[in-house]
């Protein structure tokens, strides 16, 4: 059966573009230009993942109040948004929103299938019996990457694909540094020095939400990081 890709963008041609690679990849998808078709299509059947723009139109929040609604909706549908806005404000918001990416459009259609790949993957791990040999610990960090999920101090930790690979790299390896392209090859991303950095400073705000003495990630200065065992 095809799983069925929700995406909501307002500018006809980007969605089209994005509709016809998903398609070729074997995905069935449905197109919406506006949060409130949106939102009436989804009251009556759920997608199995949704690809939301932030902006969408005049409706400038749009995406972001979709994504709240879908989310209250639907606790396990993945949700990703794919947007030209990039201020870290804005992706923090995604991701307390309850979205599991925020990706920006430069993203290539590769390495947009390969991230909707994985979180159609991790929603088959957590259909599955947890398994010891698929469990990262270090410590009071619980990484199972399986159903790429992660808890820390047994409380859970949301984080985004990219921000789960960073950190399972780290942990697998206390004390070893990892550089900057030793991080991208394992989370299956091109970024630049930045980027990473915005990267590794929000996973260390969402530990410090749980634990606000969380010091575990290392700064090797003008080399990369390294998890403190």
């Amino acid at each position: 059966m095809q799983q069925h890709i929700a995406i909501v963008e307002d500018e006809a041609a980007i969605a089209a573009n994005y509709r016809d690679h998903l398609q070729r990849q074997g995905f069935r998808v449905s197109l919406f230009a506006d949060r409130n078709s949106a939102a009436e299509a989804f009251a009556i059947q759920l997608p199995d993942l949704a690809i939301i723009d932030v902006g969408l139109g005049k409706d400038m929040e749009g995406g972001f109040e979709l994504c709240r609604d879908l989310r209250a909706r639907a606790p396990g549908i993945p949700i990703v948004f794919l947007t030209a806005r990039d201020s870290e404000l804005d992706i923090i918001s995604g991701f307390r929103l309850g979205a599991d990416d925020y990706l920006t459009k430069g993203i290539s259609q590769a390495q947009l299938t390969a991230r909707i790949n994985a979180l159609f993957r991790r929603v088959k791990a957590l259909q599955k019996p947890e398994q010891e040999k698929h469990l990262v610990v270090q410590g009071a960090l619980e990484l199972n990457k399986e159903r790429m999920t992660a808890n820390w101090r047994g409380l859970p930790l949301e984080l985004s694909v990219t921000e789960f690979w960073m950190v399972h790299t780290l942990a697998l390896h206390p004390g070893h540094v990892k550089n900057r392209q030793q991080l991208m090859d394992c989370a299956n991303v091109v970024l630049d020095d930045n980027t990473i950095t915005s990267h590794i400073k929000r996973i260390r705000r969402k530990f410090q939400a749980l634990d606000a003495d969380f010091g575990s990630i290392d700064t090797a200065y003008g080399v990369g990081y390294r998890w403190k065992g």
